[in-house]
C-alpha cells in the first residue's frame, strides 16, 4: 500500500497528552520534525531513548536525510552508552540504523556501495539494507549494484555473516556478482553454515549452477537434503476457483499451547478448513515453518490437512520455531523457501494473507510480490502500544540493561510499517483496538475508508462438532482428570464436588499463569476449590515454558492442600481441550461448578474464551484488549482486574461466590453471544470481501442446536 505524507506543512499537528513515541511518528508522517528530545525540557538532557526517536522520526519526511544518495549520517560518538551522562549521544550502530530507517521510510535510495558498507549497523541493519536493496538497485542499476557486490565478496577478509548477506541481496535482487564456477568455490571454502547456505541458493539461480551443487547424498542434514535437491514439483493444490495464501509462523500449528503457537493457530487452521469448503475457493494454502527436529521426523514440503486445505512448511534452519525475535535471522531464507515452494504449486496465489508483524511476515511479502500476489496485511498496535506506554512514563530511564528490549521493539514497529507499505490491502483486527488506536499508532493510514481507518473484519470459532462415541470420551476426560490427588496432572475423585477454575492457554508471561495460581493459593480459595491449567509443551520447553513452570511450582510448595487441588497438563490437541470443556459443563459428569479463567495481562481476542463460552461455561477474562467487546461484567461474563494477585483474588472469590442461578445465566448469555455473532462462517465471509472474491460458496453448517448436541 504505497503511503504518501501529508503536504500541508503551514501548521505542526494538535498533539495529545506527551507520549514520545506517538509523538514522534504522528509528527514524521504528517511531514514535520520531531524535536520532542529537546523541546520543553530547558537544559534537562533527554533520555537515551529519546535521541533513538530524534534519530529515527526528527526529520522533515519532505526532505531527504542529510547527505542521502552519497552518505548518511555519522555519529557524534562511537562509544556504547554509559549508564549516567552519554543517554544523549548515540552509538554508532544506533545512530546508522535510526538514519537507515528514516530513509527506507521516505523512499530515498541510497547508493549501493555506501548502503552496504552499512550492512553491520546494529544487531538487525542486515534487515533495513535488505529493505532498502531494490529501491538502490532500481535507482542506480544493476550494473553498479553487482559491481558493489563482487568488490566486496572478493575481499579476503570479508566476515561471514556479511558474505551470507551478500549472496542473499543478489540472489532477491536476481543479480549475477560472481560466476557459478566462482560461487560454488565460494561455497565449498566458507567456513559458517549461514554462508554456505547462502551461497547454494545462488547456485539454483545461477546458469549452470545447479550442476555445482553437492549432491544431496552429501547433506549434513534434512534442511541441507532439501536445500541441495532439485526444484519441486508439485501435483497439488489446483482446481477452479481462487487459491488464498495466508500464513502461520509462530509455533506449531497442529500443536496450539505449546512454545509460541496458541490461539492464532487455531483460527488459521479452522478459517484455512473452512475457507477450503467454499464454492469460489479452489484450495487454501497455509504457510507454516518445519526446523531441524521437525524435518527429521517428517522431510515433507506439502501435505494436506483438510480437503482443499493445504500446508506449505518452509524449512528453517533452527532446532525448533524461533519467535519473533529471532525472525530476522532466517529472513532472506525464508523469502526464498516461500518463493520456491509457493511457485512451484500448479497455480499460485492470488492472496497472502498476513497477521504478524516480524521478518516472518515482511519475508513473505516480499515472496508474495515476487510471485505476483496480493498481500492482505492485519495491522495491530503491538508493539506499539506498550513502547508507548513505556516511554510514556516520565521516570523511565532506559538504561543500558533495557536497551536490548527497546531496540527490538523499535525494529518490530518498522517492520510493521514496511509490510503497511508493502501491502496492497491493510485490515485491522476486530477486538484488537479500535480504529483510533491503530490510526494513533499507524497515522500513515489515517486516510483510508475515508479517514475512519482500516476495516476490522469479524472474527470467530469453528463450531464444535461431536465425534462418534462423543459421550464415552468425555467420561474418560473427566475420569482422568479427577484419577488422583498425588499426582501433577490429575486431582482427586473426591474433588469433583468443588468449583472448579480451567485455564487454557501457551505458557508465556503474558498468560500470567503463575499470578493465578498465586492468587488461588493466597486467598485460601485452593482449600474450597480447584484449578486445572492447561499449556506447554509435554518434552521439550522453552525458556518461557520452563520459566513459568517454575513459578507454578515455587507458588505451591509449602501449600499440600493447593498441590492436591491443582493439575498442570501439557497442552492438548484443540478438539480435546473442547470436548473437555463441552464435558465439564455436562451435569451427568458430576462437575459441580465449573469455570473458565483468563488471567492474562490482556487478550486480543480471546479464542479459547470464545470456546469455553460456546460450550456452556460461565467466563472471566481481563479488563483488557479485545474481550471487552464479547465480555460484559455480569450480563455474559465476568472482567477482572489482572493488574495484581490481591485483585484477581477478589475477582475469582466473586465468581466462587456467585449464585447458580446467575453462573448458569451468564453461560447462557454468554454461549448466544458466541453463536449468534463469533462464528468462523461470519469471518470467512467478510474475508472473501477482503480477498477480491465475489462470490459467497456454499451455505455453512449451523451451530448445533442446543448447548450440548451429541451425535447420535
Amino acid at each position: 500500500m504505497s503511503v504518501s505524507f501529508a503536504s500541508d506543512l503551514a501548521a505542526p499537528p494538535v498533539l495529545r497528552a506527551r507520549n514520545p513515541l506517538v509523538d514522534a511518528r504522528t509528527a514524521f508522517f504528517a511531514g514535520h520534525g520531531w524535536r520532542g528530545a529537546r523541546a520543553g525540557r530547558g537544559l534537562s538532557e533527554p533520555s537515551y531513548a529519546e535521541c533513538l526517536l530524534e534519530a529515527e522520526y526528527g526529520h522533515s519526511s519532505t526532505a531527504a536525510p542529510p547527505g542521502a544518495g552519497t552518505h548518511l549520517d555519522e555519529t557524534q560518538s562511537d562509544t556504547d552508552p554509559g549508564p549516567a551522562g552519554s543517554a544523549a549521544r548515540l552509538s554508532r550502530s544506533d545512530h546508522l540504523t535510526a538514519s537507515l530507517r528514516r530513509a527506507c521510510r521516505l523512499s530515498v535510495p541510497v547508493v549501493p556501495e555506501l548502503l552496504l558498507a552499512h550492512r553491520n549497523a546494529g544487531l538487525r541493519g542486515g534487515a533495513v539494507v535488505a529493505e532498502m536493496w531494490p529501491g538502490s538497485v532500481s535507482r542506480y542499476g544493476t550494473r553498479r549494484a553487482e559491481s558493489a557486490l563482487r568488490s566486496l565478496l572478493n575481499r579476503p577478509d570479508l566476515d561471514e555473516p556479511s558474505t551470507a548477506l551478500l549472496l542473499d541481496l543478489a540472489t532477491a535482487a536476481a543479480l549475477r556478482p560472481l560466476s557459478s564456477v566462482e560461487t560454488a568455490r565460494l561455497a565449498a571454502d566458507c567456513g559458517s553454515r549461514a554462508g554456505r547456505h547462502a551461497a547454494w541458493r545462488h547456485l539454483h539461480a545461477l546458469p549452470g549452477g545447479a550442476a555445482l551443487l553437492p549432491g544431496p547424498d552429501r547433506a549434513a542434514d534434512a534442511y541441507e537434503h532439501l536445500l541441495l535437491a532439485g526444484r519441486p514439483y508439485i501435483t497439488s493444490p489446483a482446481g477452479e476457483g481462487a487459491v488464498v495464501a495466508q500464513a502461520m509462523l509462530l509455533g506449531d500449528l497442529e500443536a496450539p499451547g505449546e512454545g509460541t503457537s496458541g490461539g492464532l493457530g487455531v483460527l488459521v487452521g479452522g478459517l484455512g478448513d473452512h475457507l477450503a469448503g467454499l464454492d469460489d475457493i479452489a484450495s487454501v494454502v497455509t504457510v507454516v515453518l518445519a526446523g531441524l527436529d521437525a524435518l527429521a521426523d517428517d522431510g515433507r514440503t506439502v501435505y494436506e490437512r483438510a480437503p482443499g486445505h493445504w500446508i506449505v512448511r518452509l524449512p528453517v534452519d533452527a532446532r525448533g520455531f524461533p519467535d519473533s525475535s529471532q525472525m530476522h535471522l532466517h529472513r532472506p531464507a525464508l523469502a526464498w523457501w516461500a518463493e520456491r515452494l509457493l511457485g512451484a504449486l500448479p497455480r499460485r496465489p492470488q492472496v497472502m494473507h498476513l497477521r504478524c508483524t516480524d521478518d516472518g511476515s515482511l519475508a513473505l511479502a516480499e515472496a508474495a510480490e515476487r510471485l505476483g500476489s496480493r498481500v492482505v496485511f492485519s495491522a495491530t498496535s503491538d508493539p506499539h502500544r506498550q513502547v508507548a506506554d513505556r516511554l510514556a512514563t516520565e521516570d523511565t530511564g532506559h538504561g543500558p540493561g533495557e536497551l536490548g528490549p527497546l531496540r527490538g521493539d523499535l525494529h518490530r514497529i518498522f517492520v510493521g510499517d514496511r509490510l503497511v507499505e508493502r501491502a496492497d490491502t491493510v485490515i485491522g483486527v476486530a477486538g484488537h483496538c479500535g480504529a483510533d488506536e491503530l490510526v494513533r499508532h499507524f497515522p500513515q493510514l489515517a486516510k483510508i475508508n475515508g479517514g475512519t481507518g482500516p476495516a476490522a473484519p469479524a472474527e470467530g470459532i469453528t463450531p464444535y462438532r461431536p465425534g462418534k462415541d462423543e459421550q464415552n470420551l468425555r467420561r474418560e476426560l473427566v475420569s482422568a482428570l479427577f484419577a488422583r490427588a498425588d499426582s501433577e496432572d490429575s486431582l482427586g475423585p473426591e474433588d469433583r464436588k468443588l468449583p472448579l477454575f480451567l485455564c487454557v492457554g501457551r505458557m508465556h508471561p503474558d498468560k500470567q499463569q503463575d499470578m493465578l495460581v498465586r492468587a488461588w493459593v493466597e486467598s485460601g480459595l485452593c482449600m474450597r476449590s480447584t484449578l486445572v491449567l492447561v499449556g506447554g509443551a509435554a518434552t521439550t520447553e522453552n525458556a518461557y515454558e520452563q520459566d513459568m513452570r517454575r513459578r507454578i511450582r515455587a507458588a505451591l510448595a509449602g501449600h499440600p492442600t493447593a498441590a492436591a487441588r491443582s493439575a498442570v497438563l501439557p497442552a492438548l490437541p484443540n478438539r480435546t481441550v473442547r470436548r473437555l470443556q463441552h464435558a465439564l459443563t455436562d451435569p451427568s459428569h458430576g462437575v459441580l461448578a465449573p469455570w473458565y479463567v483468563c488471567p492474562s495481562v490482556k487478550e486480543d481476542l480471546g479464542l479459547a474464551l470464545l470456546e469455553a463460552m460456546e460450550a456452556g461455561m460461565p467466563t472471566a477474562g481481563p479488563r483488557q484488549g479485545g474481550v471487552l467487546q464479547y465480555l460484559h461484567d455480569g450480563v455474559s461474563g465476568v472482567l477482572l482486574d489482572t493488574s495484581s494477585e490481591e485483585k484477581l483474588s477478589q475477582g475469582l472469590l466473586r465468581m466462587i461466590t456467585l449464585p447458580a442461578p446467575d453462573r448458569h445465566r451468564l453461560a447462557a448469555v454468554g454461549r448466544d453471544v458466541v453463536t449468534s455473532r463469533y462464528s468462523i462462517a461470519a469471518m470467512a465471509e467478510s474475508l472473501l470481501d477482503t480477498y477480491g472474491v465475489a462470490g459467497r460458496g456454499r451455505r455453512p453448517e449451523p451451530w448445533p442446536d442446543g448447548r450440548d448436541d451429541i451425535a447420535r
